[in-house]
């Protein structure tokens, strides 16, 4: 294993210091203190600590796809070709209405979420888009009905 692949030790603090992070990723650091029973200047280098070792990549909101006009989404599986996954990810990253790349084992290669405005949309992304890239040898296409963040 390379070294940025070896998972890394993570006490329970730190832990803990993750899940209310994740639940809520503007929280100050005095509030994570307080909820996890640490010092101010403790939270501190252990969040410094989390984001150096690149436990904790980024930052983000959480968008209601929804209310944001992206009304049809579907989960697109993708055949590729053998040895075009590194240019297809690069690719597939680049289209906006992508917001989730897997590559995975099974009856196919790469999982997508797609998040569209519409049918229309959709359907533009996933025909002339998806299926017309190099690598790319045949797609499947599930709607999603309601989709409910866990997170």
């Amino acid at each position: 294993m390379t070294q940025a692949s070896v998972p890394a030790e993570l006490d329970e603090v730190d832990r803990q210091i993750i899940a209310q992070l994740v639940a809520d990723g503007r929280m100050s650091v005095t509030q994570v203190a307080d909820n996890v029973h640490i010092s101010r200047a403790h939270a501190y280098s252990r969040i410094n600590r989390l984001n150096r070792e690149g436990i904790l990549t980024r930052f983000t909101a959480l968008v209601d796809p929804i209310k944001a006009g992206l009304t049809s989404s579907a989960y697109v599986t993708l055949k590729v070709r053998q040895h075009s996954w590194r240019k297809l990810r690069e690719l597939l990253t680049a289209i906006p209405e992508v917001h989730h790349v897997a590559l995975v084992g099974g009856d196919f290669d790469v999982i997508l979420l797609v998040r569209a405005r519409d049918n229309m949309d959709l359907r533009r992304v996933i025909f002339d888009q998806l299926q017309s890239m190099p690598g790319v040898l045949d797609t499947q296409t599930f709607l999603v009905f309601e989709d409910v963040d866990t997170r």
